[in-house]
């Protein structure tokens, strides 16, 4: 039986994000259970270096600021730990770091170890323009073929994955995103929810505040659909926080909207609120909605990305409204007041995307990978040595 695996994991900082965020949770997982796991990090002068955990960090020290050149910068970093580190598995957290990887394949060659992608986001962008969007497919397509594994976070993104990079199905093994924790489940399972009132509504969303999101359609809806004392709060941080706090103004809800910025856990806004909101464009599969499904929460959400139905159960758990539209954004806000959640089914729901479960699925498929590889490997170096070509150069 394979003993430990050693897995490489690039993360560009540790600023907030849901990506990096269930990275770390998994990386946490493995070196639990015994396997060597290496974060290599682009920049750690994060504010949030302190909650990070105690894990095997790697970096090169620099005085310069990375930031505006994350993905060279992320390049150069892994690149330089690799050709001197081995690694039986590459493990990429997110689309974004599809083309660190790329680069290391043209730059590793047959020495670059095996692959893995997990796909965070919805491969579907009608944010692209028609130009970026053609030359986006030909990009996923290179992922099939890049990638050993390409992870889907449910079986209908499974589907759009494999139309999109026109991977083989076995090479898209289905591992539900793994959000959160089989001791945060029961402590959110744990909360009392209050009786909504008739006279106010508590919204909540949470996120990066970043165009992806659509925040600004979330405040015209609200501007629209609320009443005097309802309330709306949205926990993040991004560049676009001080554009949604002027809209808010000109809206004239500032008095009515939140913006706490980022939180080392959102559970005690999930306790105080009444239903959570989510207005994005396009997402993977959001943990935040999960998280929201665990504490009982209804949910409105925006038919963002395959996976949206699912998580709603086509309606006993929240609604779903088209994308971009505020119209309907609107509505939906009026008439979630008056849902009748399912409850005890919105947490079944969540518990299918438990940390725990997810990471030893990680490690079965990981470890069948990394014996695959070093079997073909092998078999590679054995022809290598009987070929032709290297019996004219006998050993002396």
């Amino acid at each position: 039986m394979q003993g430990p695996l050693r897995i490489t994991i690039p993360i560009h900082s540790l600023d907030p994000g849901g990506v990096e965020r269930v990275a770390l949770g998994l990386a946490s997982e493995w070196d639990r259970a015994g396997h060597q796991v290496t974060v290599v990090l682009g920049r750690s002068g994060s504010p949030n270096l302190c909650s990070a955990p105690a894990l095997d960090y790697w970096r090169i020290p620099t005085r310069l600021p990375t930031a505006a050149w994350e993905t060279p910068w992320m390049v150069h970093c892994l690149f330089s730990y690799l050709l001197n580190n081995k690694s039986d598995v590459l493990f990429c957290p997110g689309n974004t770091y599809a083309v660190v990887a790329a680069a290391m394949k043209v730059l590793l060659g047959e020495h670059a170890p095996p692959m893995v992608l997990k796909v965070s986001n919805a491969l579907d962008r009608p944010d692209m323009a028609p130009v970026m969007r053609r030359g986006y497919s030909s990009w996923l397509r290179i992922q099939g073929t890049l990638f050993d594994r390409l992870v889907s976070l449910s079986e209908p993104m499974q589907r759009e994955i494999c139309n999109a990079t026109l991977a083989d199905p076995r090479q898209v093994p289905v591992i539900a995103n793994p959000v959160i924790s089989r001791q945060r489940l029961k402590n959110l399972a744990r909360l009392e929810r209050r009786s909504g009132s008739v006279w106010n509504t508590s919204y909540l969303s949470a996120g990066r505040l970043v165009p992806q999101k659509n925040f600004p359609l979330l405040l015209r809806a609200f501007a629209r659909a609320a009443r005097p004392h309802d309330t709306l709060t949205i926990a993040g941080e991004g560049p676009e926080r001080p554009a949604l706090e002027q809209l808010a103004a000109n809206l004239g809800i500032s008095d009515r909207v939140r913006f706490p910025g980022h939180l080392a856990s959102i559970d005690p806004l999930l306790a105080e609120a009444d239903v959570f909101v989510l207005s994005s464009d396009y997402e993977g599969l959001p943990g935040v909605i999960v998280e929201a499904l665990a504490a009982g929460l209804p949910v409105l959400a925006t038919d963002c990305c395959v996976s949206m139905p699912c998580l709603l159960d086509r309606g006993r758990t929240g609604l779903l409204v088209q994308r971009g539209d505020e119209g309907q954004f609107a509505d939906g806000l009026i008439r979630i007041r008056q849902f009748e959640n399912d409850r005890d089914r919105a947490r079944a729901i969540a518990a299918t995307y438990e940390m725990e479960n997810a990471a030893h699925r990680y490690i079965e498929m990981m470890s069948e990978l990394s014996s695959s590889h070093r079997h073909k490997t092998n078999y590679q170096r054995a022809l290598d040595v009987m070929s032709p070509r290297a019996s004219r150069h006998p050993l002396r």
